[in-house]
């Protein structure tokens, strides 16, 4: 009986991350239009910390309740399936063009933080609130080139044709807030749902961290991502990606440490390394035809293939 309470409760959780995926990416596509906003500025920005929310929530509240140690497993596991799972499946789907700033700036800097916070953790096992801190010196970076591309885009679109007047601000805006709190409620109770499941079934606790947590909070990136490709806004699936573990990295990890120090376990330095070479793999599959195919989408999940093996053994 209780599986059957969960397995329903799972179900819930992937209707409203559906349906909240949908009027989201469709509320935040017509706001870039409205504004001359580049998608792939929205998808760095609102739909990336939008779907990151759940990481963020997750790993705050945990740091709050004195459990900070499990921020990195979510953040680490998340990235590993941003990469691996949502962009291979999305590729699958419906190729996926990659802009030139992406590759030549967005993908470098992904990696860059992503090697940045395994040797902050590995120097003392640690992320220390000096470590935040920094952490939260490159969150305001990278804010403040996104605010230029942002700047960018509206000077481009100034003299020419405008977009069409179409749905008020203030309802797009509504769409893009019911959106965000149906993909995280729904990632709530998806999450919660799984790791019951899990429990029921007698899963190991960090099998549970980097797969079923890391992905329930990843959902909203999945199904925003799936989305936004059935939707033809490639731009949005591949920033929301790109956008949301530079999210998870910097915002997510320096606020938790600003908080109280991040336990960084030894046991993840594979789990980081791994994390780092998706993003490398990714720049690689990309950079020659600035697209994300269906070839690199299998390789993608061909690699999340090897590292779930790796995590079972």
């Amino acid at each position: 009986m209780q599986i059957l309470i969960q397995l329903l409760i799972l179900v819930a959780g992937f209707v409203l991350l559906i349906k909240g995926a949908d009027w989201f990416v469709e509320g935040a596509s017509k706001m870039a239009d409205k504004f001359g906003i580049p998608q792939l500025v929205i998808g760095l920005t609102i739909v990336a910390m939008g779907t990151s929310l759940p990481e963020a929530a997750v790993s705050i509240s945990a740091a709050i309740k004195g459990a900070a140690e499990i921020t990195i497993g979510n953040v680490v596991g998340s990235n590993i399936l941003n990469v691996f799972i949502i962009l291979g499946l999305t590729a699958l789907i419906c190729p996926i063009a990659v802009q030139k700033s992406t590759i030549k700036y967005e993908i470098p800097f992904t990696i860059l933080v992503a090697v940045i916070l395994g040797v902050c953790g590995l120097l003392d096992n640690t992320v220390s609130r000096p470590e935040g801190a920094v952490l939260w010196v490159f969150m305001i970076i990278y804010l403040i080139y996104l605010l230029r591309m942002a700047k960018n885009g509206s000077d481009a679109v100034e003299e020419g044709v405008k977009a069409e007047q179409g749905d008020a601000i203030w309802k797009l805006l509504v769409m893009i807030v019911i959106g965000v709190v149906m993909i995280i409620w729904g990632s709530d109770l998806a999450v919660d749902a799984a790791t019951a499941l899990a429990t029921i079934f007698g899963m190991d606790e960090r099998f549970i961290g980097l797969t079923i947590v890391a992905l329930g909070t990843s959902l909203p990136e999945l199904v925003t991502s799936v989305t936004a490709a059935v939707k033809g806004k490639a731009d949005i699936a591949v920033g929301n990606i790109v956008g949301s573990n530079i999210f998870n990295i910097l915002f997510v990890v320096g606020t938790t440490a600003l908080i109280t120090p991040v336990y960084y376990n030894p046991a993840f330095l594979v789990d980081s390394i791994v994390a780092v070479t998706a993003m490398v793999l990714l720049w690689f599959c990309v950079f020659k035809d600035k697209q994300l195919g269906r070839v690199g989408g299998g390789i993608m999940l061909a690699g999340y293939v090897a590292y779930f093996i790796y995590l079972i053994q």
